[in-house]
Order: structure tokens, then sequence, then C-alpha cells
């Protein structure tokens, strides 16, 4: 089992900016982040390929940078320009395998909240 720890949530005003980590126990062939507002199913955020971004979300397409440290197993989102319609729980994934044999593992969310 590959596990994954997130961090760098926290509360900052409108405009501010927050750069979220997430980092894995173990090597993935995707990683990424999805976030849930209270009452709203979980979106995806952004998602890398390897060393490619290969979705991201309209709503934060411009304000919002993923990137990956393979030799550190970690994934980061770079935040700018938040938006009060940001604020949800954000979730680190990452996936294994190739089709046939996936596996997908979740880390255990960081809150963001922006407000004034």
């Amino acid at each position: 089992q590959v596990r994954l720890v997130e961090s760098g949530g926290g509360l900052v005003q409108p405009g501010g900016s927050l750069r979220l980590s997430c980092r894995a126990s173990g090597s993935l062939r995707s990683m990424g982040w999805y976030r849930q507002a209270p009452g709203n199913e979980r979106e995806q955020v952004a998602i890398m390929l390897g060393g490619i971004t290969t979705n991201i979300a309209g709503s934060v397409k411009g304000r919002f940078t993923i990137s990956r440290d393979n030799a550190d197993n970690t994934v980061y989102l770079q935040m700018n320009n938040l938006k009060p319609e940001d604020t949800a729980v954000y979730y680190c994934y990452g996936q294994q395998g190739d089709f046939g044999n996936l596996r997908d593992y979740w880390g255990q969310g960081t809150q963001v909240t922006v407000s004034s």
C-alpha cells in the first residue's frame, strides 16, 4: 500500500495564495488533487501523469499550477488568486499500476478556507 499525506491548507483572504504538498510513501504513475465542499461531490482539480499535466479544471486554470518532485514522491498544488468558491477539503490522489491492474490512493484531506 501507498500512503499519501497532505499539508499546506489553511485560512487565507481572497486573492491570497497557498501551496499544498502531498508526499507519497512510494512511486506513483499519476498524482493529483481533488476537492470537495460540504454537500457537494468530489471534483477533480488537476492530475499529472508522470511529468505531464493531463487534466486541470476550468475553474482553476490560470490560477492553480500542479507540479511533481518524482525523486521525493511529492506533488504540489500552487494556488494563486484564491476565491471564496475555492473553499473545500483538498484531497491528494495517486494511482499506480497499468490497465487491468490499477490501484487508487487517497490522502486524508486538508482544509482550504478562503474568506475575508
